[in-house]
């Protein structure tokens, strides 16, 4: 029998802290009042991550608007984030290292995939008290649908 992944809907979101590509301390306990997107994704430097991580960037703004703080997550370290997101473009989006513990947030929010050692790729959307509202997970080749994500934040 498959274990059915990621975590249900009304559950609080397992807090965590973690070092962003500038290094620093992204703690989601620390963004209640808004809204929160975990966009995790598998690894930096591969192409359907690339295109999740710039879709963010490129709806920074949309994200705030609607009091949402969008973040990256994979089991990259620091320095790898930080040259990723340079060659990107990317400026106002946070990207955070789950590196170590390797993977454990992933692994919080039951995502991991020990095979493989990262992620699957989700977006999990946390509320403004932590409880999770929106959580899916895709397959690992298909980028996920960002106005998807704006159709549910709209409600």
């Amino acid at each position: 029998m498959i274990k059915e992944k990621g975590l249900k809907i009304g559950e609080l979101a397992p807090d965590f802290s973690l070092k962003d590509q500038e290094e620093k301390e992204f703690k989601l306990s620390d963004f209640r009042g808004q809204k929160v997107l975990l966009s995790f994704h598998p690894l930096a430097w591969t192409s359907v991550c690339a295109k999740q991580m710039q879709s963010l960037e490129e709806n920074y703004a949309r994200f705030l608007e609607l009091n949402v703080i969008p973040v990256g997550i994979s089991v990259d370290p620091v320095p790898s984030k930080k040259a990723w997101a340079n060659s990107l473009g990317i400026k106002k989006l946070r990207i955070l290292s789950d590196f170590w513990p390797h993977g454990e947030v992933a692994q919080k929010y039951n995502i991991f995939i020990e095979e493989y050692g990262f992620s699957g790729r989700a977006n999990v959307v946390v509320d403004e008290d932590g409880e999770i509202i929106f959580f899916k997970v895709y397959p690992i080749r298909e980028l996920p649908d960002i106005e998807e994500i704006f159709l549910f934040l709209r409600g």
